[in-house]
């Protein structure tokens, strides 16, 4: 397969805050003149979210899910200086250095699935993927999904992955059905789950983990003590992500189960 590769853009112009949940992104100008849906390293929580970002997104995108281009996006020193809000100005001085960002998808709506119909077999994709990714959001209050062009776009995954929260016993974790699937906004439709477990699984190798892994910058991974070098950090979440790729049919009979007790 071929290297994946991430573009690294400069941030040039802090455009507004999106002021959603405690991680306040924002919509920025880079020096390639595009817009994008900018997350920081200094937010909530931290770099960890950014790494769960990354791992989602392109995972998604291996899969074929329509994803916004994800880049790396250097933040200078000289940024936060002239920003007024001093909330931001502290923010942009925590995120000096790589943060991460999506490519802004101008006029796009949020995704209702009171107005747009999704059929089963995306529906069963999309909860495919986030019982693997132990993705809690993607809820009727925040679906996480847009529309643009009349297509549906996954959009973050920073609270997914969430056992690297405490990387406690994180092996069995892996192993684990993923309970929270009962709020997913899509698991009404996803009537199709063995199909797509059978698809997917076969699509998704343990190379690709490697090479997602392998994008993950050193910066992200510090103050993480578990780990005697960034190397085995990176390592951890691949074979976090193959134990449960290996195990899926755990997750599959759950979100089965949760569906039933739904319809």
């Amino acid at each position: 397969m071929d290297k994946i590769n991430l573009r690294t853009v400069n941030v040039t112009r802090y455009v507004t805050p999106l002021r959603e949940g405690g991680s306040m992104p924002a919509i920025a100008e880079a020096d390639d003149d595009f817009l994008y849906v900018l997350k920081f390293r200094g937010a909530g929580q931290g770099a960890r979210a950014l790494i769960a970002e990354l791992i989602g997104g392109e995972i998604a995108r291996i899969l074929g899910f329509k994803i916004p281009e994800l880049v790396f996006a250097n933040l200078d020193e000289a940024f936060g200086r002239t920003e007024p809000d001093e909330e931001i100005q502290d923010l942009l001085k925590a995120s000096v250095g790589l943060n991460l960002a999506l490519h802004y998808l101008s006029g796009a709506i949020t995704f209702d699935p009171t107005v747009t119909k999704v059929d089963a077999k995306l529906a069963s994709q999309i909860v495919w993927l986030d019982c693997l990714l132990t993705n809690m959001d993607r809820t009727c209050r925040n679906t996480n999904m847009l529309m643009w062009h009349k297509e549906l776009w996954l959009i973050d995954h920073g609270a997914s992955l969430y056992f690297h929260h405490s990387w406690q016993n994180w092996e069995e974790q892996a192993k684990k059905p993923f309970v929270l699937i009962k709020d997913h906004v899509l698991l009404p439709w996803a009537e199709n789950l063995e199909e797509v477990d059978a698809e997917f699984s076969a699509i998704l190798k343990p190379e690709h983990l490697q090479k997602i892994v392998s994008l993950i910058p050193d910066e992200w991974l510090e103050g993480e003590h578990i780990f005697e070098t960034k190397d085995e950090h990176r390592q951890a979440y691949a074979k976090f992500l193959a134990i449960r790729l290996s195990n899926s049919n755990v997750f599959l009979k759950e979100a089965q189960h949760a569906r039933e007790i739904l319809i």
